[in-house]
């Protein structure tokens, strides 16, 4: 079969396609024909080697896919896999596999599991976010942010979502928010209070997000790029809360109820990724120096 492997950490041009043998799954695993790859930030990072987690080297990259399950049929998604998802096949543990509607495509598939888990994560087992709150997204065009739009919305939440292109602030109010603001213009905060802020980029939000918090507001860091100063008093005058996330830390049952969730919302037609950009599995490298550009819109594929 082939795959995408890096056989040393560095820059998007480690990433290569080669022929590999493939995996054969044991008792308790389960083998998936990929159909789509969905592409994360995270991998990015890994891959140059500046993250904390660093796998074995030579690796094959990624956690979610798409694809059909090997000897029964089965139309599945994944988060998490034993042998990477940039591949024509992978193999996963049973738990890492989870069941995809027939009203969602094998694209959509590819772009739920880590920012859709990501999301779920952040607005409710994080911020405790209840119905009638008010939710900023702050980089609500991109794979996350989409989909906490999404959440949002269906559990009754007030939302406000910030997108810095014509382009992607159309497509967050098509996701269901009540309003969009350009976090590329001055003063876009003016007038603006919420009780819960999911923030993307917290080195260079993060100082703005406290002084736009109600009494006993959340804030749920789930991206940042570098250092940031804040001033405490924003904190302590609110009684608010910063709280950050990794999604690799959520304990078994925690994504078990993620995933419940996604199925659930999937199957109610509240959830509906949004893929930005397909790619074929060759072009990789590309697609990770896409996923780090500003102005993102909906998901990147990579098709085998």
């Amino acid at each position: 079969m082939k795959a995408i492997r890096v056989h040393q950490f560095g820059g998007p041009d480690v990433l290569r396609l080669e022929e590999t043998p493939a995996p054969k799954p044991a008792r308790g695993q389960v083998l998936v024909r990929v159909k789509a790859v969905g592409v994360n930030p995270v991998e990015t990072y890994i891959r140059s080697g500046g993250y904390a987690r660093k796998p074995a080297l030579p690796y094959t990259p990624g956690t979610d896919c798409a694809g059909i399950v090997e000897g029964t049929g089965e139309r599945v998604y994944t988060h998490g896999t034993i042998s990477g998802a940039y591949a024509e096949l992978v193999l996963c543990e049973e738990t890492q596999v989870h069941p995809l509607p027939a009203n969602v495509t094998l694209a959509q598939g590819a772009a739920l599991g880590i920012p859709y888990a990501t999301a779920f994560r952040a607005l409710f087992q994080k911020a405790r976010a209840i119905p009638g709150e008010t939710v900023l997204v702050h980089g609500a065009s991109g794979g996350v942010g989409i989909a906490a739009v999404q959440f949002a919305r269906a559990a009754r939440l007030n939302v406000i979502g910030t997108a810095g292109t014509e382009r992607g602030r159309k497509l967050v109010v098509e996701q269901g928010a009540h309003r969009v603001l350009d976090h590329r213009a001055p003063s876009y905060l003016d007038g603006i209070t919420a009780d819960v802020i999911i923030e993307m980029l917290a080195n260079v939000n993060l100082g703005k997000d406290l002084a736009v918090l109600a009494p006993r507001g959340r804030v749920v860091v789930v991206g940042s790029r570098g250092e940031v100063t804040v001033n405490p008093r924003e904190v302590m005058a609110r009684d608010a809360a910063i709280l950050g996330m990794v999604l690799f830390n959520a304990g078994e049952q925690e994504l078990a109820e993620a995933h419940a969730a996604i199925v659930a919302g999937l199957q109610r037609g509240d959830l509906r990724p949004v893929v930005g950009k397909e790619l074929p599995l060759a072009e990789a490298s590309r697609a990770h120096q896409l996923v780090m550009e500003p102005g993102s819109y909906g998901k990147i594929v990579l098709v085998p």
